[in-house]
């Protein structure tokens, strides 16, 4: 048979191979969703977290000692998971081995976490934490921004912005820092973008980024948006480093 009349019989089987499941990346099941039900019951149960840095405390309380004894920036802040097993070996594939299709499956834990929803509904304009160029370009990819605009798909067009906050200078990488090093070292290093600063006066932004470790990247971005008048600021985070034993 001549392979042009192959094609339409082949187009619908081949057009299948997109929809088909796949193994799941912690259990290996098969047929799977990237991440399974199952290893989503077991590894992402929702747990009770500080209202405003999202450590994990105790189901009655509201807000941790550290964030009532030194207010941050962020009027409120939800992780959708723990940065432990798996989630940190799939956010680590996400991104710095360029898997960009790992938004996804993850922002469907953003989405599920208690929480969330309110802060989505609520803001005006959902931002990513920002990368450099040269970072951008390395990586191929910017991972806090694939998983804002994913998240503010069905909000009015203009809720995602992508340059709601510039990076104005290069920082060593904030894994190899202390705390305290993680703050000086990105003093001054966010600011609005000026194109868009005039429009964030008044607005409630929600903050998007993967991984919540010391607080101090959100908070030096959050800082930088309150100064431009932004009426609120809130984040929505992947994982949340769980604090020393």
């Amino acid at each position: 048979m001549h392979p042009a009349r192959l094609r339409p019989a082949l187009t619908p089987w081949l057009r299948g191979l997109v929809a088909w499941p796949s193994v799941c990346a912690v259990c290996g099941g098969w047929p799977r969703a990237p991440v399974c039900p199952a290893c989503v019951a077991r590894f992402a149960a929702p747990r009770a977290r500080c209202d405003t840095c999202a450590r994990p405390v105790p189901a009655e309380v509201v807000r941790c000692g550290a964030c009532l004894h030194e207010p941050g920036p962020l009027d409120a802040c939800v992780a959708a998971v723990d940065y432990a097993f798996p989630w940190d070996r799939l956010i680590a594939r996400f991104k710095f081995r360029g898997e960009p299709g790992w938004a996804d499956p993850l922002v469907l834990r953003l989405l599920e976490a208690p929480g969330a929803a309110a802060l989505i509904a609520q803001a005006d304009v959902i931002a990513p934490i920002p990368m450099l160029p040269a970072r951008l370009a390395e990586r191929g990819h910017h991972p806090a921004w694939e998983l804002a605009r994913r998240l503010a798909a069905d909000r009015p067009r203009g809720t995602a912005q992508p340059e709601a906050l510039v990076r104005l200078r290069d920082t060593p990488a904030q894994h190899r820092l202390d705390a305290g090093a993680r703050r000086l070292n990105l003093r001054g290093a966010f600011a609005p973008h000026p194109a868009v600063a005039p429009h964030l006066v008044g607005r409630r932004v929600l903050l998007v980024d993967d991984v919540f470790t010391t607080g101090a990247t959100l908070h030096t971005a959050a800082a930088a948006l309150r100064q431009a008048g932004c009426a609120a600021v809130t984040a929505l985070v992947l994982a949340r480093t769980p604090p020393p034993a």
